[in-house]
């Protein structure tokens, strides 16, 4: 029970002030004239004033509250190392049991594991929250069991106690890590990449200075290298194909290294093309001539060289030859010499004019089976006797012409055959496409019929011929549906398609299969254009296996998700298909650094006259401190009472009565009236 003295003024403040300052003035003027009275005078107005500010006698009853100990346990990645865990638990356990023995001590303990994706150790966000739920003139101490490894010190609260860091760990701990510096997200195929690695020891290292280094892509067996300690290693590497690269680096475990975990490292890089190089071989002019070029010029990423023929053979006008402003066309060097350079040719209703030679046009065969691709958009000519056909361009084409050529309006269709290709597969609308007006009558011979237009005849064909690609587009009104003609159609995504199929783009493969990762979760897809598929088998990074069944989502289209358990190195597998990815950061970011260390927040501790032990020289005492005075010293740490209390009842009388003002002002100002008229 406590009692003091409280106001409640009738008047603000400065009212009363004004009034006993006038009081004052009153006093002193009787005074200064001499008048016997004023001591009297002076009283009356003090009683008065205090009237006003109604003092009280307030007493309140009060239960005192236990002060409360904060011990965060981290229970982290790092804390799993070596014997991290059980030292952890038992002197949390430990210093429990001594805050307990303590009268009026109250514990909290708070485990702390590791955030959410990469975030690593959260221990002053956990603290934060843990002050948010606690009265802070109750918290007489904050302890700390940690290898110091924190991760989000920018969100240290303010404390009101002092602050231990209890550390884990051994001092003659040490471990090897790989860090990668630099890895880009994106590279051109065909140039070299640059990534910077380096292998560093921490803590007490047996101080080698070289070590071996083992790349892998894409899961293949390993290359082994020798590589230096303590310095950066900048690696070239060009890519072996499109899409994503998954590049894993590994350094072998050395004897009495702490951990493994960062001896590895993972890097995906998507590969992609710097430039499309594309060679357009016009015929007759027509008006989806212009279309393809304007279509192929309006795309920033394609080189297009453009062949046509402004004056055909049987042309006779009778100018001379060195009157024509025209320039001879390069055709030996294009078709013979540099032809490889292309990564895409068109046929635009070309037909054989004795322009190019067959021995032309055979180099173009070897080029499609030595990994090159042809696009075919066939004209009436391509059914004729000089049809392209009639060359050794038979060998790789899809289809015969009939010679038959249908004059009549159509809506292209998509087959079901190409509503599983990738090519084709979920082009909408097709109710809403504007119609063509002429097709070429063909006969497929090989290759799969995915677009079909009159009586369901074939009108896109594509096909594989040795290690190139090849597409029969039966119809040269492709171009209506970029006039707009009927509505139109879908003519740039169909193009843009085909010529990345012809490109051997990963995503548009018709037999693949691959994962898309968000933090540990991964989506597989497996596409086909078979009914059904099987289970894909998974390969774990430590080297368990098991089976994920699959479920078509859409036509051709199989997919499920996976929760990996670990971060690493996935192989996926399902009949011929297989393909890796790497789930998690590259390094994980709790085991960047593994060595026990208070140096992140010493200055922190320091500032709240906090300590920061070792465990492994034994579990600290615990000692009561005065606020301000250091709270840590030789095997003791110290905490802060805060004598917090609750109140149960407050009761308040006033000092001065209501009668006892009146009485005292009446005697006081009656007394020196009195003493004055005597006088």
């Amino acid at each position: 029970m406590t009692g003091q003295i409280v106001f409640d003024p009738l008047l603000p403040w400065w009212i009363v002030a004004v009034l006993g300052a006038l009081a004052l003035g009153g006093a002193m003027l009787a005074l200064w004239r001499g008048l016997t009275g004023w001591a009297l005078r002076l009283l009356a107005g003090v009683v008065l004033v205090a009237a006003l500010a109604q003092p009280s006698w307030q007493v309140e009853d009060r239960a005192p509250l236990a002060d409360i100990v904060l011990i965060l346990e981290d229970q982290s990645a790092s804390q799993q190392l070596a014997e991290r865990a059980g030292v952890t638990a038992d002197a949390a356990d430990r210093l429990e049991a001594q805050l307990l023995a303590r009268a009026g001590t109250e514990v909290r303990r708070i485990p702390v594991g590791d955030g959410t994706g990469d975030a690593g150790t959260q221990l002053m966000t956990a603290l934060s929250a843990a002050l948010a739920e606690e009265p802070r003139g109750r918290i007489a101490g904050v302890l700390l069991l940690s290898d110091g490894r924190l991760h989000d010190l920018e969100r240290a609260p303010d404390l009101p106690a002092p602050m231990h860091l209890l550390l884990t760990g051994q001092a003659d701990d040490w471990d090897r890590r790989l860090i990668v510096q630099n890895a880009p997200a994106f590279a051109i195929l065909g140039e070299e990449v640059e990534l910077t690695l380096r292998v560093e020891d921490d803590g007490a290292a047996p101080g080698a200075e070289a070590t071996e280094l083992q790349i892998s892509v894409d899961g293949e067996a390993p290359q082994s290298f020798t590589v230096p300690i303590g310095e950066d290693l900048s690696l070239p590497i060009t890519l072996p194909h499109g899409g994503l690269n998954v590049i894993e680096f590994i350094v072998p475990e050395a004897d009495g290294e702490l951990t493994d975990r960062n001896n590895r490292a993972l890097v995906q890089i998507n590969g992609v093309r710097d430039r499309l190089r594309v060679l357009l071989v016009s015929g007759e002019p027509h008006p989806g001539g212009r279309t393809w070029r304007n279509l192929l010029k309006s795309d920033s990423s394609v080189d297009l060289v453009h062949f046509t023929i402004l004056r055909p053979p049987e042309k006779q006008d009778g100018v001379p030859v060195n009157e024509l402003s025209l320039i001879a066309f390069p055709t030996r060097e294009l078709f013979l010499e540099k032809i490889d350079d292309f990564d895409l040719i068109i046929f635009d209703r070309y037909k054989r004019r004795g322009i190019l030679p067959s021995i032309y046009l055979d180099n173009i065969r070897n080029y499609v089976e030595n990994g090159g691709a042809v696009l075919v958009a066939a004209g009436p000519d391509f059914a004729s006797a000089d049809s392209i056909y009639r060359s050794p361009l038979a060998e790789i084409l899809p289809a015969e012409p009939t010679a038959r050529v249908v004059e009549q309006g159509y809506r292209p269709a998509v087959t079901d055959l190409g509503h599983k290709h990738p090519v084709t597969a979920g082009l909408l609308g097709a109710d809403t496409w504007g119609r063509w007006m002429r097709q070429i009558e063909v006969t497929p011979e090989r290759g799969d019929v995915v677009m079909s237009g009159v009586d369901d005849r074939p009108l896109l064909i594509l096909d594989r011929v040795g290690e190139g690609r090849v597409a029969l587009l039966a119809s040269d009104h492709a171009w209506l549906w970029s006039r707009g003609f009927e509505g139109g159609g879908p003519q740039l995504e169909l193009l843009r398609r085909l010529a990345h199929w012809m490109m051997k783009e990963p995503e548009l493969e018709e037999e693949a299969l691959w994962a898309e990762a968000t933090g540990q979760t991964m989506r597989i897809i497996r596409r086909s254009l078979g009914d059904t598929v099987g289970a894909v088998t998974i390969t774990r990074p430590d080297g368990e296996t098991e089976e994920v069944p699959l479920e078509e989502i859409s036509p051709g289209r199989f997919e499920a998700l996976y929760e990996g358990p670990d971060i690493g190195l996935y192989r996926l597998e399902e009949g011929e298909q297989s393909a890796v990815i790497g789930l998690g950061p590259a390094a994980p970011r709790e085991f960047e650094q593994t060595i026990a260390s208070a140096d992140l927040l010493e200055p922190m501790i320091t500032g709240l006259r906090g300590g920061t032990p070792r465990l492994e020289d034994g579990v600290p005492g615990i000692r009561t401190v005065r606020s301000g005075r250091p709270a840590a010293g030789r095997g003791w740490i110290g905490i802060t009472p805060r004598d917090a209390f609750e109140t149960l009842d407050v009761r308040q009388s006033p000092l001065l009565p209501a009668w006892l003002v009146l009485l005292l002002a009446s005697a006081l100002i009656v007394g020196a009236w009195l003493r004055e008229g005597r006088n």
